[in-house]
């Protein structure tokens, strides 16, 4: 089988190699790869920059979908041929991966393979930063930053599902309208140097909670926004900085500051969170939320697959289909 494997950490190491195809053992399957969705993780995790370093050599990619085509001792015959998705730390840029069966989640006919390796991270994480940490009601005005990004989007699309008012902040006029055709009442350019000003004339009372994947140089003009009570939810820094902020505006605000670790919800409440990602596909797959834009790449293509996780100007997930 092909795979996209790299020896070292670092981007110029990773090639295309044929490796043998592996077999399940006790517990495991072994998925037929249809779709990997990529991340700004996987760029990092390839150069050792994450906070988890993988194993060399590694082959990146761990939002993966597919058809189980074998599986192990102790594991139902019945999976063979199932369609199911998994996250994992690795494994997705190859024609077959071998992973533990209690890992995988089963999805609905309906659902094309590559939307679910697109959704499966992702719309949970905005569940989860919008439920859980943030405790979001219809009452509240949520401020979605990096509205172009694929968390970003689907939580615009579950906080208006809510009866909140979404306000989408993003750099282009595309992703402002891809926001407001998900359900955003209002786009602002957070590109312009006054673009607080302009936040102001649309929520002059404040926002309730952000939803920040951004971090960098927006992290504090959007806390520095806030209502009284606020909640703000940090979910990532695709930005590339990790901003520092002065405790007082905590204090000034009686605002929370709500870190978003997916990982730790999964590990902490599996069963809750397996009932969800279900939810959430079943509401893909019967048309109640839009499924997420994509930019789809060969498994030949792997680097620039990668390399595109980085791009800013990107809008839509990046997939890989081994098939292609």
């Amino acid at each position: 089988m092909q795979s996209f494997l790299g020896t070292e950490f670092d981007l110029d190491s990773y090639s295309i190699v044929d490796r043998p195809i592996p077999e399940p053992g006790e517990a495991q399957l072994r998925i037929r790869v249809e779709a990997t969705a990529l991340g700004f993780v996987d760029g990092l995790m390839m150069q050792g920059r994450y906070q988890i370093k993988p194993a060399l050599p590694y082959v990146p990619g761990g939002e993966i979908a597919g058809v189980v085509d074998a599986v192990g001792p102790g594991v139902a015959q019945a999976l063979v041929g199932q369609r199911v998705v998994t996250w994992q730390l690795g494994g997705g840029l190859a024609e077959y991966v071998v992973v533990e069966a209690a890992d995988v989640d089963v999805i609905p006919d309906q659902l094309p393979l590559p939307v679910a390796a697109a959704m499966l991270v992702d719309y949970q994480t905005a569940h989860y930063a919008l439920l859980d940490q943030g405790k979001l009601t219809a009452a509240d005005t949520l401020l979605v930053l990096g509205a172009g990004g694929a968390v970003a989007s689907a939580a615009i699309q579950l906080a208006a599902r809510s009866g909140a008012r979404v306000i989408a902040a993003a750099s282009s006029e595309h992703k402002r309208n891809a926001a407001c055709a998900l359900g955003a009442v209002d786009a602002i350019d957070y590109s312009l140097p006054n673009w607080r000003e302009a936040l102001k004339k649309v929520a002059p009372s404040g926002i309730d909670v952000v939803l920040d994947p951004v971090g960098a140089d927006k992290f504090e003009p959007a806390f520095r926004s806030l209502a009284k009570g606020g909640r703000y939810l940090v979910v990532g820094f695709a930005g590339g900085a990790i901003p520092s902020l002065p405790v007082n505006l905590a204090l000034l605000k009686n605002a929370t500051l709500h870190g978003v670790d997916i990982r730790y919800f999964l590990s902490s409440r599996p069963e809750r969170a397996r009932r969800i990602r279900s939810a959430l596909f079943s509401m893909v797959a019967r048309g109640d939320l839009s499924p997420p834009a994509t930019n789809t790449f060969a498994l030949a293509n792997a680097r620039d697959a990668v390399l595109a996780t980085s791009d800013r100007g990107r809008h839509g997930k990046v997939i890989v289909l081994p098939g292609t």
